[in-house]
C-alpha cells in the first residue's frame, strides 16, 4: 500500500492564477519566507534516481536497499529512505516519498516510483511515463515530442546509476525506467505544465538534484520553458502578465493564443533576461498599476517582499505647478499605490499612462536593444485597462 500523502503537502510554489486576485503567484502563506536556516530539499529527478537504483538492485539480487545511496551532479551522497516496494516478475518498483526541505515544492510529499524491467539484449536503457507523469507534445522543450516529461539531468543521472549497477553485476544496461508519481495528474493542476505542452501529469525535473528553498527557480524555468516553446511553435507575439486578470484582458486585447501566454507572475527579470537572449518579436507586458509602477521604478523582481512602490516616484509624475502641489502631497502621504492612483484620477490626472511608458523603458533597457518589440497594458482589479504604451 502506498504511504499517505505527507502531512506538509500544502505548499505551492507553482500555483496557478486564481480567478479572484488579480495579481496572484502562490499563495501569500506559501510565499512567505520562514525565519531562520531553511532546510534544503530534494528534487523529483533525485527521488527518481534512488527509486530506480533501489528497484534495480532488487531486481538484480532480489533485496531492495534502505536507506539507498545515489551520487549527484555535484559530488553529494545523500540517503534517501524506501516508502514502497514491490518486487514481482520480471520487474521490481521502488518509491520514495519526496522532502522538499522548506521550499513551497508543489510536489512535496509526493511519492516517486521507479518500475523497472530488464530488456533484451542490445535494447539500452529507455524510459516511460508511468501513472502521473507527464509526456511532451510541443516542441521547443528538452525532451522531444512524444517522449516522457523526465528532463535531461534526472535521465543522466538514472542512467549513471543504472550502468554502475549493471557492470557491477557484469549485465548489460538494457533496461526499461517506468517513473509514476500517483495523484500526479492531479498535482499538475497547480503547475503550467499544460500550457507548455506536458499533458497527462508531472514533469521530473531538476539539475542539481537539491531544491534550495525560496530560490524561485521553478518558477522561472517554467518562464524560459514557455518562451522555448513559442518560438518553436512559431509566435511572434508572446505576453508575459503579472496576474491572471490582467492576463486575460491582454490576451483579449491582442487576441492571443493560449500558446503566447507566459506565466510571468513577479518574475519580470526571469522573462526579460531570458528573451534578450531568446528573442521573440514583440512582448505584451500587461499588469495591475502597483506591480507595474515598480517596473517602471527599475525593479525586476514585483514581488510585495522584494519591492515597493515608491510614492516620491508617483508624485514626481504629476506637473509641477501651482494648481499641482496638493496633489503631489497627497499622494505622498497615501497609504498604496492604488490610493495615490485614485487621488490622481479624482485630480484630472493620469498617472497610468506615464507608469506604463516608464514601465515599457525598463524592460527596453533589460533587452539592451534586442529585436523585441515591447509593448505595456496596465489594468485595474477587474480587467479593465487603464493606460496602453507602445
Amino acid at each position: 500500500m502506498l504511504p499517505q500523502r505527507h502531512p506538509l503537502d500544502y505548499k505551492k510554489s507553482m500555483s496557478k492564477p486564481s480567478a479572484i486576485d488579480p495579481q496572484p503567484g502562490p499563495p501569500a502563506d506559501a510565499r512567505r519566507k520562514p525565519e531562520g536556516l531553511l532546510r534544503r530539499g530534494w528534487t523529483t529527478g533525485a527521488c527518481a534516481t534512488a527509486a530506480t537504483k533501489a528497484a534495480l538492485t532488487a531486481l538484480i539480487t532480489g533485496h531492495f536497499p534502505d536507506p539507498v545511496t545515489i551520487a549527484l551532479p555535484r559530488g553529494e551522497t545523500p540517503a534517501f529512505a524506501l516508502a514502497f516496494e514491490n518486487l514481482g516478475d520480471g520487474f521490481a518498483a521502488a518509491g520514495i516519498v519526496k522532502d522538499a526541505g522548506d521550499d513551497p515544492d508543489v510536489t512535496h510529499g509526493a511519492t516517486v516510483i521507479a518500475t523497472l524491467r530488464l530488456l533484451p539484449p542490445a535494447s539500452g536503457t529507455r524510459f516511460k511515463a508511468g501513472d502521473g507523469v507527464g509526456v511532451v507534445t510541443k516542441a521547443g522543450l528538452p525532451i522531444g515530442v512524444g517522449e516522457p516529461a523526465i528532463n535531461p539531468v534526472p535521465r543522466a543521472m538514472m542512467t549513471a546509476e543504472v550502468e554502475a549497477l549493471c557492470a557491477e553485476h557484469g549485465l548489460r544496461p538494457d533496461v526499461e525506467i517506468s517513473i509514476s508519481i500517483p495523484g500526479g495528474a492531479e498535482i499538475a493542476q497547480n503547475t503550467w505544465n499544460q500550457r507548455l505542452g506536458i499533458v497527462g501529469g508531472l514533469s521530473v525535473l531538476g539539475t542539481t538534484g537539491i531544491v534550495h528553498p525560496f530560490s524561485c527557480a521553478a518558477w522561472i524555468h517554467s518562464i524560459h520553458r514557455g518562451i522555448d516553446v513559442a518560438r518553436a511553435e512559431g509566435l511572434s507575439h508572446v505576453l508575459g502578465a503579472t496576474g491572471s486578470t490582467s492576463e486575460k484582458a491582454a490576451q483579449e486585447f491582442h487576441n492571443l493564443p493560449e500558446g503566447a501566454l507566459l506565466d510571468m507572475g513577479d518574475f519580470a527579470g526571469g522573462l526579460l533576461k531570458y528573451l534578450r537572449v531568446h528573442p521573440v518579436a514583440r512582448l505584451t507586458i500587461a499588469g495591475g498599476f502597483a506591480k507595474l509602477t515598480k517596473l517602471a521604478q527599475g525593479a525586476l523582481d514585483l514581488h510585495s517582499a522584494r519591492s515597493q512602490v515608491d510614492l516620491a516616484f508617483l508624485a514626481e509624475l504629476v506637473a509641477d505647478d501651482d494648481g499641482t502641489h496638493f496633489v503631489k502631497n497627497l499622494i505622498l502621504s497615501a497609504n498604496t499605490a492604488l490610493e495615490a492612483l485614485e487621488i490622481a484620477h479624482e485630480n484630472g490626472i493620469d498617472l497610468a499612462l506615464p507608469i506604463a511608458e516608464k514601465a515599457r523603458l525598463s524592460a527596453l533597457d533589460v533587452l539592451r536593444g534586442a529585436a523585441v518589440a515591447v509593448d505595456v497594458i496596465v489594468t485595474d482589479r477587474r480587467g479593465n485597462i487603464l493606460a496602453h504604451a507602445v
